[in-house]
């Protein structure tokens, strides 16, 4: 038997609720990999999924959320893997469609799973996790269009968020110049201690204007907003920048102008976590074990419990979680 955060849903009223439960191993879905879980955390969609109806994303109960986790091997059908294998599991649907990490046992397909890369410990990875992972998409992305140091300022939305908290510190240990935009005025000197230059308020940069151009003043970017400030930050882009496009926090429409794209060659660029192939996820994942500096990683962490899950669901739909929330799902 082992503990798990399961969602059951109450036929009268509709909504589901979660508690901590005992689960066996023939309760779990199946699977061609076995893994011991030791630590999971919380994303944006792990709230949705916690929440009473699911987020719109949970498509059966009982469930067991955790959009993402990292373990120890300890059986696999698949000669890829073998019992005491160190993994990592991120995105694929799984803590949606399929049973996630908030688990002290889960079952998955060997295709969801990346080796644990060198110099990056099972907690560290969770550290890591989805956000981390995807700012880190984020960044590659914007240097494979060119983005370098020494070329200008780089813009992070939503920075003292999970995304934006790990790539301040990526970008920042990259030799990048970092403008970290947030709306907590507490949030200025966490931000800097991540290596943030300097701190814009959000509402300084939240609303569009009539202008489809303003002044040049971004190298790149990495949105976690959408919505308004990204459709404004998309015309204070300097000629031929990029904005890596990773959330909707702001919200899902972009009121924008094409006159960004036509007249200084500005690219928008979509990062997608949960599909993403298995070479670029392992490439991730390394570049993230060398360039991520773990003393921040260390700063940007709030221990938890399966306990603790619904009550920091609720905060994380309420933006009220700031940096990155370590599950230890064994505690």
């Amino acid at each position: 038997m082992f503990n798990a955060l399961v969602m059951d849903k109450d036929e009268d009223s509709g909504l589901a609720s979660a508690s901590v439960k005992q689960l066996s191993v023939g309760d779990l879905p199946h699977g061609e990999v076995t893994i011991a879980v030791e630590y999971s955390t919380v994303n944006y969609k792990d709230g949705l999924c916690m929440s009473p109806k699911g987020g719109g994303l949970v498509r059966s109960y009982p469930h067991v959320p955790g959009v993402d986790y990292s373990g120890t091997v300890e059986a696999s059908s698949d000669d890829r893997y073998k019992p005491g294998d160190k993994v990592v599991l991120t995105g694929w649907r799984v803590g949606e469609a399929h049973w996630g990490g908030y688990s002290q046992k889960a079952n998955a397909l060997a295709d969801w799973l990346v080796p644990l890369p060198d110099g990056l410990d099972t907690r560290q990875a969770m550290a890591v996790g989805t956000a981390g992972f995807t700012a880190m998409l984020a960044v590659m992305a914007l240097e494979d269009q060119g983005m370098q140091p020494g070329h200008g300022p780089v813009l992070v939305t939503g920075a003292a968020g999970g995304v934006g908290s790990v790539a301040t510190a990526i970008l920042a240990n990259l030799g990048y110049e970092v403008a970290a935009v947030t709306g907590r005025p507490e949030a200025g000197d966490y931000l800097k201690s991540l290596g943030a230059t300097t701190i814009v308020p959000r509402e300084d940069i939240n609303e569009t204007v009539k202008r489809p151009l303003e002044s040049e003043s971004w190298a790149g970017c990495i949105d976690a907003v959408g919505g308004e400030m990204l459709a404004r930050v998309l015309g204070q882009m300097k000629y031929g920048a990029s904005v890596a496009a990773v959330g909707l926090a702001g919200g899902a429409g972009l009121p924008a102008s094409v006159i960004p794209f036509l007249l200084r060659g500005v690219n928008l660029l979509g990062i997608d976590s949960v599909m993403q192939p298995y070479d670029n996820r392992v490439r991730a994942w390394q570049r993230v074990a060398t360039d991520l500096p773990m003393n921040m990683l260390e700063a940007m962490v709030h221990p938890a419990t399966l306990g603790d899950l619904p009550q920091l669901g609720a905060d994380i739909l309420k933006g009220q979680v700031k940096g990155r929330v370590v599950v230890d799902v064994n505690a």
